[in-house]
């Protein structure tokens, strides 16, 4: 041995990595003994709660496995909503009347169970996305339980159960071709409604990330605003015919005012706009005091204000009034409109500063520019409704008044 090699022990000492040695998965035992309890409690959902929450069942490993045993009553063959060779129960969710008094007990029976473990809620997400995605596999009376099941488990706010995840995975195009996502959505919106508001239901959808496109429920063959309307009249939803009939309105308004926008900036030819409007008027069968008020907010915000230099502001105002003044004749037909306009003038004046001035101003040029008749001038002097800075806009525009009705003896 050379005098620089240190002595070592006989044998030689191997160095191996510990490794968690991972028992095997057996879900059939463990849904057999979860089987086993709602035999032994013959399906009192109080007692099988109670002694789920004794056991020392291993939930953590075998969460989609339990509430398989919840919904059909026993483990299910992947893919298929048949079970599984072992222990069956007639308890489940699947099994019982497809009344809202039986299905509530189960919900209630779920949130004891994930009160104690909340870890749960991934798994009962897993198994209702699975079983969503399957409905064409489901009797009827089947789907309507899972639906009511899915409103009541939203109106108990079942610890935290996220509305995208129990939504998005109907949106499968073979089930909504066959009409099962609009069915199941149906029986959905009106047992959710029951315990709720409309308010509560487009709160839910927003969150489910679906709200904005309700059509895409329909079959191609049906996704129309008429379709939409047809149908959920004739389920008893009025409330949300008409929700989303005025969100229809909203988003053609939005067009409009986009469109008539970009022309008015861009200074395009008077006719060129006039006929734009009348056509999306048309399209969209909007009201016409509702368009009065779009062409007002769209000339006006196209307006280049210059600070806080308020002669140059009161010029460029009044010099849009003129500009686009036979564009809001062509549309103001009848007394009504024309009210309606010094009412949208009166409001715009009153909540900007810039404007406050102005008011007797705009009606004067409005006047002079034939959008406005006499009678109406004098009908919102006299007897006008709107009290946002009446007393100083009535006090403000007296004057011309007083010259209108001078004139009316003159002649």
């Amino acid at each position: 041995m050379s005098s620089k090699e240190k002595p070592t022990l006989g044998g030689t000492r191997i160095k191996t990595r510990k490794r968690n040695i991972a028992a095997p998965l057996d879900p059939s035992a463990f849904a057999d003994a979860v089987v086993q309890i709602y035999l032994d409690n013959a399906g009192d959902l109080e007692l099988v709660a109670r002694s789920i929450e004794s056991s020392d069942l291993n939930f953590s490993r075998y969460g989609d496995t339990f509430f398989e045993v919840v919904f059909a009553g026993g483990r299910t063959q992947p893919g298929t909503l048949k079970p599984d060779e072992g222990e069956c129960h007639p308890y489940s969710i699947i099994e019982c009347e497809a009344k809202r008094d039986a299905i509530l007990l189960s919900v209630i029976y779920i949130q004891k169970i994930l009160r104690r473990r909340p870890f749960l809620i991934k798994n009962l997400e897993n198994v209702m996305r699975r079983l969503l995605q399957s409905l064409e596999l489901f009797e009827e009376n089947e789907r309507k339980k899972l639906a009511i099941f899915t409103a009541l488990a939203f109106s108990q706010k079942l610890s935290g159960l996220p509305p995208e995840t129990v939504f998005q995975p109907l949106l499968k195009d073979n089930l909504v071709a066959k009409g099962l996502v609009l069915s199941f959505m149906t029986d959905f919106f009106k047992d959710y409604l029951v315990d709720n508001s409309l308010d509560d239901l487009i709160s839910l959808l927003k969150r489910g990330k679906i709200e904005d496109d309700l059509l895409q429920f329909f079959p191609s063959t049906k996704r129309s605003a008429e379709g939409f309307s047809e149908h959920f009249t004739k389920a008893g939803l009025v409330p949300l015919v008409e929700y989303n009939e005025k969100k229809i309105f909203e988003v053609k308004l939005k067009e409009m005012k986009s469109a008539l926008t970009t022309q008015i900036v861009e200074e395009s030819d008077m006719s060129e706009v006039i006929e734009t409007v009348k056509q999306r008027v048309k399209d969209a069968k909007l009201p016409d005091i509702e368009v009065i008020r779009i062409l007002w907010d769209v000339i006006m915000d196209a307006v280049q204000w210059s600070g806080k230099n308020q002669q140059q502001n009161a010029n460029s105002a009044l010099r849009q009034v003129k500009t686009w003044a036979k564009l809001l004749n062509s549309f103001c037909t009848s007394g009504n409109i024309e009210l309606e306009l010094i009412y949208k003038v009166q409001m715009q004046c009153y909540e900007d500063a810039k404007l406050m001035k102005l008011f007797p101003e705009i009606v004067r040029s409005l006047y002079d520019q034939d959008v406005l008749a006499e009678d109406t001038i004098l009908h919102w002097f006299r007897r006008g409704t709107n009290p946002k800075g009446r007393q100083t806009f009535v006090k403000a525009l007296e004057p011309f008044v007083n010259w209108l009705e001078e004139a009316e003896e003159e002649e």
